[in-house]
Parts: structure tokens; C-alpha cells; sequence
């Protein structure tokens, strides 16, 4: 387990901004009505984060045997579009997020990677419950295959929820035995839906962000008419041995930092290659403020030297 330096002088103070102001109305807003429209608002406006120079993006919006296929296609200036392709599922809970909040962190994977990202805007809860976006992500992966790109090409990433959907994705290429992407990436996921050590770790060290009562009520959306327990949505159990080659990236702020650790574990006992990276001090998807964090923009350039190499087969072997 490879653990970083830091915090930076910018994460100690993102930190503390976020303990006091974003974590007490997190403690008291509810992800439903009025108050879900609120923080579907919110986060859209953090969509104004300005593209990398030279950044290229098209809408893609069209129907296909899986399902339909909506998002973006975001392609770095350095970004070779014959080289591969990743499909990222962006993370809001299941209940927010879009590719507006989104695309600058696709667009800088792209930049680091050096492939185009599709960034799926797909269904989210409580309107369009469990498998609605479980079934949108699959749609993805297949469209991209559709596009000629070879699967050994694809990488598949997602930070939070999308992390959750990543591995269940993965999941379910295992069950139908289809062809594995080449690498995956997932940043601060949320795996267990049924949230069993967020309290004990929050009471231990509280999280500045994710109050362990919202992580409950988003999987309770997502989930619907389903138990959390639904195979589909247990994506800590199974067999990962087909798995690719997978970096985790984690702050230990977080108290979904267990999740990462169980799925590295189970990865690891597999026999398949996992990288898991815990980053000291830092927050949820801490990737996504390397606006304002040094240590975002490092991660970042990881994840993409990380694909880079994996794609190239080097970890595989």
C-alpha cells in the first residue's frame, strides 16, 4: 500500500473548510423533495472549473442494443483518440453529479492519461432507481466497444458512487463472462451500500465531507425497491480474479476509506493487481480540487502514468 506525502498547506485548509461548513449542512439536508433540487443546484454550479487548454468536447447521445448511451466525449489536447478510450462514471451519490460537475476531471484524466474520456451522464435515483445506472454503465462499456476499441484499450473509472458502479460493472462483465476492460481506476469509492463501518470510523475521526446517515439515505435511493444486499449491488463479494489491473486513490479523512481497503484485500487474495494509494489528510475525491490542491494534481498525473502502463500490458504481465 503505497502511502503519500503531505497534507499540503491547501489540503490542511480545504479540510477545515469543509469540517465547517460543508459537513454541518451535509448533517442536516436530506436527499429528497426540495432539498435534493438544492443540492443538485449546488454542485451543477461547480461546473464553471475551466477545460485544459486545447480540450476538445462533443455531446453523444445515441440509442443503442444495451441501452441509450448519453455524455460527453472529452479529448485533451494530448490525447490520441486511436490509443484507447476511458469510460468515466462520475460520483454525486447516486442522486446528483452530472457531467457538468464532472468534465474538468475527465478532462485532466484525459490530459495525464492521453485518452479521450466518455463521460456517461447516466440515470440517476430516486427517479430512475436500481439498475438504471448499473444498466447505463454497461450500455457504455458496450458502445465503446462498438466503436472499434479493442476492450484491452478500455479503462473504466469513477470516483465515489461512479466507484460503486465501476466495480459493479466489472461484476457483471465477471458474470456474463464478457471481455475485461484493460485497467480501472477508482477514486474514494463507495462500495457497501449497507454502510456498516461508516459510524464507527466517523466517531473515530469525523469526516469532513460524507455524513455516514446521507451515504445510508443515498443507497437507500439508489437501491429502491431492492434490498443493498441485491447481488448486483454487492460489489465487495465475488470472484475478482478476472479483475484488471485497478488504482485506488483514498484520503484518510474519509469514512469510506474501509471500502477501499476490503476491496484491495479481496483483490489481492484473488490474485489480481491493485494498487491502493492512502493520501493523509486529504478528503472525498480529493482528485477532483487539483484546482486548489497540490496534491490532487499529483494524483492525478498517477492515475495517468498508472493507465499508461497498464495499458501498455506491463502490469497485466
Amino acid at each position: 500500500m503505497a502511502v503519500m506525502p503531505g497534507p499540503s498547506v491547501q489540503a490542511r485548509a480545504l479540510s477545515l473548510f469543509m469540517t465547517r461548513t460543508i459537513r454541518p449542512i451535509a448533517d442536516r439536508i436530506q436527499l429528497r423533495g426540495a432539498q435534493l433540487r438544492i443540492v443538485r443546484e449546488a454542485f451543477d454550479s461547480l461546473g464553471v472549473t475551466p477545460l485544459p487548454r486545447g480540450t476538445k468536447v462533443r455531446a453523444v447521445s445515441e440509442p443503442h442494443g444495451y441501452g441509450d448511451v448519453h455524455g460527453l466525449w472529452i479529448c485533451a489536447r494530448e490525447a490520441d483518440e486511436k490509443a484507447g478510450a476511458v469510460l468515466y462514471l462520475h460520483g454525486g451519490g447516486f442522486v446528483f453529479g452530472s457531467v457538468r460537475t464532472h468534465k474538468h476531471l475527465a478532462a485532466a484524466l484525459s490530459a495525464t492519461s492521453g485518452l479521450p474520456v466518455l463521460l456517461l451522464d447516466y440515470r440517476k435515483a430516486p427517479e430512475h432507481p436500481f439498475p438504471a445506472a448499473a444498466d447505463d454503465a454497461l450500455a457504455g462499456y458496450h458502445w465503446l466497444l462498438d466503436q472499434g476499441i479493442p476492450a484491452s484499450k478500455i479503462v473504466v473509472a469513477g470516483d465515489s458512487a461512479g466507484g460503486h458502479l465501476t466495480a459493479g460493472l466489472l461484476a457483471e462483465l465477471t458474470r456474463q463472462r464478457i471481455v475485461m476492460p484493460g485497467a480501472a481506476v477508482l477514486l474514494s469509492p463507495f462500495l457497501d451500500l449497507t454502510c456498516t463501518q461508516l459510524d464507527e470510523r466517523d466517531a473515530r475521526r469525523r469526516d469532513p465531507y460524507i455524513p455516514p446517515n446521507r451515504a445510508r439515505e443515498a443507497a437507500a435511493a439508489y437501491a429502491g425497491e431492492v434490498a443493498v444486499t441485491h447481488p448486483r449491488l454487492t460489489v465487495l463479494k465475488g470472484s475478482k480474479r478476472r479483475w484488471p489491473p485497478m488504482l485506488i486513490q483514498v484520503g484518510d479523512t474519509e469514512c469510506l476509506l474501509g471500502d477501499s481497503e476490503r476491496l484491495a484485500t479481496a483483490m489481492r487474495m484473488a490474485g489480481a493487481h491493485c494498487e491502493l494509494q492512502v493520501w493523509p489528510g486529504q478528503v472525498h475525491v480529493f482528485p477532483a480540487f487539483y484546482p486548489i490542491v497540490p496534491e490532487g494534481r499529483q494524483a492525478i498525473r498517477y492515475a495517468g502514468e498508472f493507465l499508461r502502463e497498464a495499458l501498455s500490458e506491463e502490469l497485466a504481465a
